[in-house]
């Protein structure tokens, strides 16, 4: 390589460097800020879920706290002074509410109380539809059989969390009307479905043999 070409190289090698400090000098502070953008962003995200686990356990241990009291009056009125920072914690809260007032005898206090989550803003729909099928099985001494069974056919749809569990209370809604091959041909159902879970499977066959029938598999050899 001649004297020139080597100097035509430390030439260009140093307009390389100017032209590289200065894009430094007047872009290096997006690089900076991108940076501290990264970094802030990751901080204020675990300090975010620091927060969001701390609320929820001080709202779990008041929660608690509330079903000391001695009475369910006094455990329900303990639980409507816990603060619930979230849907769900809202939700939670009339939902042990209600299982008190169940247990206590109040069952239509109990139905009226989960009702009301199917108004709490921005709730995960799984809680409304588990709260509606409390609140029935809460009415199932007030409400006409019949009418009980149209409800919880609009909760047995393909698909939904309640499906399995509202086709037994359509059984036995068959059961108070008198008709025990309508709840067994049901209940049935539900034995050979794939999602069913042991207990409901053992509460199933149960039934059917009280009714006078036979589960799925000797039904199906008769």
């Amino acid at each position: 390589m001649s004297n020139t070409d080597s100097f035509i190289d430390e030439v260009n090698d140093e307009v390389r460097r100017d032209r590289l400090y200065a894009m430094l000098r007047r872009y290096g502070w997006i690089a900076i800020l991108i940076v501290l953008l990264l970094v802030g962003g990751a901080a204020w995200r675990e300090y975010a879920r620091a927060r969001d686990t701390a609320a929820a356990q001080e709202t779990g241990d008041a929660l608690l706290s509330a079903l000391e009291a001695e009475t369910p009056e006094a455990r329900i009125a303990a639980l409507d002074g816990v603060a619930t920072g979230t849907p769900e914690a809202q939700a939670l809260r009339i939902f042990l509410q209600a299982s008190e007032a169940g247990a206590n005898g109040n069952r239509e206090e109990a139905a009226a109380m989960l009702d009301r989550v199917a108004g709490i803003e921005g709730l995960d729909p799984a809680y409304r539809t588990l709260a509606a099928f409390k609140a029935l099985t809460q009415r199932a001494e007030t409400m006409d059989p019949a009418a009980r069974r149209e409800a919880y056919r609009e909760m047995a749809t393909p698909g939904a969390m309640t499906r399995l569990l509202a086709e037994e209370q359509i059984a036995l809604t068959h059961v108070e009307e008198g008709n025990p091959d309508e709840a067994i041909a049901v209940l049935r159902d539900i034995l050979v479905d794939a999602n069913v879970t042991s207990g409901l499977r053992q509460r199933a066959t149960q039934l059917i043999v009280a009714l006078g029938g036979t589960p799925e598999a000797e039904a199906a050899a008769e």
